[in-house]
């Protein structure tokens, strides 16, 4: 009885003494905007795999299944996705280098076209080469990393935990990702999961539009900004 008084009384007291925490990610770049719950309906993005496929850590992300294939919670992809957009907006107003990475041959090219439109660059060779821990030999001297890495696609079946060693190597270095999982990948080693269908075509379509508005957002913000210092 005494425990559980001490525990309210604990309690109460963080809730009055702690300040309210905000909100540390704002969107002064209005992703919010660039698209609803039914885009992402509509671009079946909710398809998952069957329902022996799916990876435990996917299971919190999952809302239910439908003839034996799993259905993604479109009220988490909303919000993971607004993360996600969010973020690779800033990194492109820092001027940041952005690089995308699809391990899926079908959208290889979408990937990079996308990447070239808006000034950045993309990685689609179905091998990893290892080029963020071994960039120096690779590349025969001093090499920039990138800021940050979007997966567009990241699985890849020939590995034991289903994904491009890329995910691994950009932990290990500590740079931030981005990226698309689907019910069997490994999100945990991703800075910013975003929960969705990463195998149709309608699907990554809409993933490569909104990536691009958003690091083109994030560089006209960043162009607006010099301006403007300039002429002040």
């Amino acid at each position: 009885m005494f425990a559980r008084r001490l525990a309210r009384l604990t309690i109460r007291q963080l809730t009055t003494t702690q300040p309210q925490r905000r909100c540390l990610h704002r969107d002064p770049f209005n992703v919010s905007s660039m698209f609803t719950m039914n885009d992402l309906f509509e671009a079946r993005v909710h398809y998952g795999h069957k329902e022996g496929t799916l990876n435990p850590h996917m299971a919190p992300y999952v809302f239910g299944s439908r003839l034996g294939h799993l259905i993604i919670d479109l009220d988490q992809t909303v919000e993971r996705l607004k993360e996600a957009l969010n973020f690779t907006a800033h990194i492109a107003y820092r001027d940041g280098i952005i690089l995308l990475i699809n391990t899926n041959r079908e959208t290889s090219l979408m990937t990079e076209n996308t990447a070239k439109e808006c000034g950045e660059f993309a990685y689609c060779a179905q091998r990893w080469r290892r080029i963020f821990t071994n960039s120096t030999h690779l590349f025969k001297g001093v090499t920039r990393l990138p800021d940050l890495v979007i997966f567009m696609h990241a699985v890849d079946p020939a590995e034991p935990n289903n994904m491009t060693p890329a995910v691994a190597d950009a932990a290990k270095l500590l740079i931030p990702t981005c990226g698309i999982v689907d019910t069997n990948c490994e999100p945990t080693l991703i800075t910013y999961p975003v929960p969705g269908n990463d195998d149709t075509y309608v699907a990554q379509r809409l993933y490569h539009h909104l990536f691009k508005n958003a690091i083109l957002k994030g560089k006209a913000k960043r162009k607006q900004d010099q301006i403007a210092t300039a002429v002040n």
